[in-house]
């Protein structure tokens, strides 16, 4: 039992080493990277808390706006905008290109186009604007919630989709279909707070927000390349997160 839980350690360690800029140093091997999906929403978890600590600690002095733009500034220098790179690189390859080819060429150049730049600039944009208008108490708990469920939702392209690269950032992970029970749970341990908020429709909009960031970033590339690359995965994780708080805020 305690070498099970010590590499589950290690996995999860792997997992933030992945995921973030914090500096761990576990130990790797392709059969733990493989597994690293199973605690993606749990490293959503620590990234989530840790915005909204941001957060909560800012709206004590600053103006909502200003507090929340410095939260998901936080959130930006804990991952080193991984997701929000590969959300602009998507951008740039499925707004500028036909071809599945040319799609996938495109969105493996590390320049920023002008579709990534514009896509990610208002995305980012409307994830700050909607923090900034919701209930100042609220906020926290909807980042750990929208973190954490929104890496269950780029899990959820792994183990229902194929990468399509033979070679790349999401390779070592496209098998990790293993104890994603896991995932699940953890994603929906997150979103509790919002059924504990007092009013139901919190929890729903969140879930529906969530499932229609899902499907709409996912349905664009899937049709485009017949699967997944790790760009995606960013991708979907963006619109996903996106995706809670707009709807929340819509029912608000």
């Amino acid at each position: 039992m305690r070498a099970r839980l010590t590499e589950e350690w290690a996995i999860f360690l792997l997992a933030v080493q992945f995921l973030t800029r914090i500096p761990v140093s576990p130990d790797w091997s392709e059969a733990r990277m493989s597994a690293t999906p199973r605690w993606y929403p749990a490293v959503g978890l620590l990234i989530g808390g840790i915005a909204g600590f941001v957060f909560w600690g800012a709206a004590q002095v600053v103006p909502p706006l200003l507090a929340a733009l410095l939260a998901t500034a936080a959130g930006v220098i804990l991952t080193g905008a991984f997701h929000e790179d590969g959300f602009a690189d998507c951008c740039d390859g499925l707004g500028g290109a036909v071809s599945r080819e040319r799609t996938l060429e495109i969105m493996r150049d590390s320049r920023l186009g002008t579709y990534g730049a514009l896509g990610l600039g208002l995305l980012v944009a409307a994830k700050i604007a909607a923090l900034a208008s919701l209930p100042a108490a609220l906020v926290p708990w909807l980042l750990v919630a929208g973190h954490a469920a929104s890496r269950a939702s780029s899990v959820l392209v792994i183990a229902t989709s194929t990468y399509v690269r033979d070679h790349g950032t999401g390779k070592p992970i496209a098998t990790g279909t293993d104890g994603l029970w896991l995932a699940w749970i953890t994603g929906g341990l997150a979103c509790l707070p919002l059924a504990l908020a007092g009013d139901a429709r919190l929890l729903l909009a969140g879930a529906l927000g969530l499932i229609l960031g899902h499907i709409a970033m996912r349905r664009v590339f899937e049709k485009r390349l017949g699967g997944y690359t790790g760009d995606c995965l960013g991708a979907v994780q963006q619109t996903s997160e996106a995706g809670v708080y707009l709807a929340v805020l819509a029912v608000l």
